[in-house]
């Protein structure tokens, strides 16, 4: 009798149904996963950057807009991974708005958090992104 060896195309066919299948769930995760972490990197770079704002105020009596101040290499600053273009405006005195714009293909994926925003009362919009 002869023993035939391999696979099917039945056998073939249902493996690249369940490999589809997994991928179609996998993938929209793993996107979400990513525009998390930028959100993150984001969330790092604006609350640091308040932190400087704030002990800039404590020494000076004045906050900046300009980024190089608190001690970052260019105005806007870029976050950590690049996700993110962080910038300050001084909108009267004794008050500051920090502005993280999302730059790139992440521009791109988070239309809802493309651009995160933290006061001097701490104030941080949008709220589903923090």
């Amino acid at each position: 009798m002869f023993n035939a060896k391999g696979f099917t195309l039945i056998e073939l066919m249902i493996t690249v149904a369940i490999i589809g299948i997994l991928a179609s769930i996998a993938y929209p995760s793993y996107i979400d996963y990513i525009l998390q972490a930028g959100r993150s990197d984001a969330k790092v770079i604006l609350l640091e950057a308040a932190n400087k704002q704030e002990q800039l105020y404590l020494d000076s009596r004045t906050y900046t807009v300009n980024m190089a101040t608190l001690g970052y290499s260019a105005s806007p600053a870029l976050s950590e991974n690049g996700y993110y273009k962080i910038s300050s405006e001084v909108p009267e005195k004794g008050q500051f708005k920090l502005t993280a714009t999302a730059t790139g293909d992440h521009a791109y994926r988070d239309q809802v958090c493309n651009t995160m925003t933290i006061n001097e009362s701490g104030v941080k919009t949008p709220l589903e992104c923090w």
